[in-house]
């Protein structure tokens, strides 16, 4: 059986507390919010980066996905270094007078189209409506990575900037697409990483 007094008595308390609460006050005031504040801290120490990509999550600059094979350390950076041959290149000051037109076959669309030599393979088959990969658009990953089936990419492309393939995935055919600008004629499979 429920006690009505016990329920009275409590009751009671309750309302006791409650308006001495109310009487007195506690003095306690909630913060403020201070999540801005974190977050403008937090970009502070944050190298900026210049992807156009409003959905990047990379943070700092991205870099490249893999390790580097054990033993191989020395002479790669080496190579890196020797590979940067590319750099300085830019294609928006080719004259519009010497802009040359290269037909790019792409295996998996299977489709031949003509990317000028200022503009990168990335862009031209996106202009075709394909969906390709692609994460950073500054050469700093590989997610928009191709293999040209020809050859050395670097014999049928020109970086403007490469900073996730070595040498020997060059010699392979891998090229990144979203800054690889064509200088011959060659047959390309997208979405094709080292």
């Amino acid at each position: 059986m429920v006690d009505p007094v016990s329920i009275a008595l409590g009751a009671a308390l309750v309302l006791v507390v409650v308006a001495l609460h109310y009487a007195e006050g506690t003095g306690w005031e909630p913060t403020g919010d201070m999540s801005q504040e974190v977050l403008e801290r937090r970009a502070e120490s944050v190298p900026e980066t210049e992807f156009p990509e409003p959905m990047n999550r990379s943070i700092g600059g991205g870099g490249a996905t893999g390790a580097i094979p054990a033993g191989e350390a020395e002479g790669e950076l080496g190579e890196a270094e020797e590979e940067e041959g590319d750099e300085g290149f830019d294609p928006s000051a080719i004259p519009e007078d010497e802009v040359e037109y290269y037909e790019v076959e792409f295996a998996k669309e299977g489709e031949t189209i003509e990317v000028a030599n200022n503009e990168t393979i990335l862009d031209a088959g996106e202009d075709e409506g394909w969906d390709l990969p692609y994460a950073c658009r500054e050469g700093q990953c590989v997610s928009c990575s191709g293999q040209i089936t020809d050859g050395p990419a670097g014999e049928y492309i020109r970086h403007r900037q490469n900073e996730a393939l070595f040498e020997d995935d060059m010699e392979e055919g891998y090229c990144l697409t979203c800054v690889a600008y064509p200088t011959a004629e060659f047959t390309i499979e997208t979405g094709e990483q080292p």
